[in-house]
């Protein structure tokens, strides 16, 4: 599985109140979450307006952490993310991404990009590309099932398959 993203840098242990604010949690439409993605912090808004799609969210230590409700990870996919490299992640944040099929990986590359560059994804190799630099960085590939359910878009879709197989 490949993708591609343009970077938006982060810092350390962004919430996911910070992701999308307690006051939109009311409603778990994807689209309408979107619109109100990091409404509080209007650099990173600002950011994920100007930056071609899809992104690639580059953060520091502590990615999602906070609630584990699901609405971080459907605002981000619905306002363009196609996949987030962080140092670490938060375990519920980690586990809701990969359910909705939101590619997350743990590894540091914060000192290779610049915002707007390209970063490509070769999940089976286990391969972070930078085109600007033809710099490779290597990361732990996926397990086969989270790979599985990632390409499938998520766990329901996941789940599905199984059972459609199995009749």
């Amino acid at each position: 599985m490949n993708l591609e993203g343009y970077v938006i840098i982060v810092g350390d242990s962004v919430d996911t109140d910070t992701i999308i604010p307690a006051r939109y949690l009311h409603k778990s439409d994807p689209e309408w979450l979107a619109q109100h993605v990091f409404e509080d912090s209007f650099e990173i808004r600002e950011k994920i307006s100007k930056t071609p799609k899809p992104i690639a969210i580059i953060a520091g230590k502590g990615f999602g952490y906070g609630s584990s409700r699901e609405h971080a990870v459907l605002a981000l996919k619905a306002a363009g993310v196609s996949f987030i490299i962080a140092e670490s992640f938060h375990r519920i944040f980690y586990r809701n991404a990969i359910n909705n099929g939101l590619v997350v990986i743990e590894g540091n590359i914060r000192d290779y990009v610049r915002e707007g560059d390209l970063v490509k994804i070769n999940l089976s190799e286990g391969v972070i590309t930078i085109p600007r630099t033809n710099k490779h960085v290597r990361f732990k590939p996926l397990p086969r099932k989270l790979l599985e359910i990632l390409e499938i878009g998520g766990l329901k879709g996941f789940l599905r398959k199984i059972a459609t197989e199995e009749h």
